[in-house]
């Protein structure tokens, strides 16, 4: 293997209850595609100079590789899978069992090499801009008060100020919404996503 096996990881891997076998497979290949294994988000995270490529992702009902710029892969074998319905950039690839992550060795391989190459060459998710963010009248009414939460707004990743948007805009009355946001005002104030704790 080009790459050592992280000691963090595998303190992670000795207490997995689950897809053990599955994440020691994906190890193996992802370490020997010279990826640098890390501990990040308390998961299985590989990187490359620095920048993240893929994180090894359990679930009950399967195991998955997400690829945090999957949406500029090429996908085709048509593997690669959203999220969410609200997803933009990442995509996974889903697991039920060992074996069929060793069918899917060599395509996995191409995959990731690709994913190295779309992060060597520094292109930008532009596809994050194309969102207009349609943020609810009842923390926009909040916003316009209070320029302090305004700016901790603008300075939170897109994808922490659209969770938040989606959050907010979720519930159809109006009250729940007013609440919603009451209650993320702090949070956002502290610079934290809507799942940071």
């Amino acid at each position: 293997m080009e790459n050592k096996m992280n000691p963090k990881v595998d303190a992670f891997v000795g207490r997995a209850t689950m897809w053990l076998e599955e994440t020691e497979k994906l190890r193996e290949i992802l370490l020997d595609c010279g990826l640098t294994e890390e501990l990040k988000w308390g998961k299985p995270c590989y990187t490359s100079q620095g920048r993240n490529i893929v994180i090894i992702q359990g679930f009950k009902a399967y195991l998955a590789l997400l690829f945090f710029k999957g949406y500029m892969l090429q996908d085709p074998h048509g593997i690669l899978v959203k999220t969410g319905e609200n997803t933009k950039v990442g995509r996974q690839i889903r697991f039920n069992d060992t074996q069929e992550i060793v069918e899917l060795e060599l395509i996995l391989r191409a995959y990731i090499a690709e994913a190295i190459e779309v992060e060597k060459s520094g292109v930008k998710e532009d596809i994050i801009k194309e969102t207009q963010l349609d943020i609810p009248e009842e923390f926009q009414y909040k916003l316009d008060e209070n320029p302090a939460l305004k700016a901790a707004f603008e300075a939170l990743t897109p994808g922490r100020q659209r969770a938040y948007v989606y959050y907010f805009s979720a519930p159809k009355q109006s009250k729940t919404r007013e609440s919603r946001v009451e209650k993320c005002t702090q949070q956002i104030l502290d610079g934290k996503g809507l799942n940071d704790r």
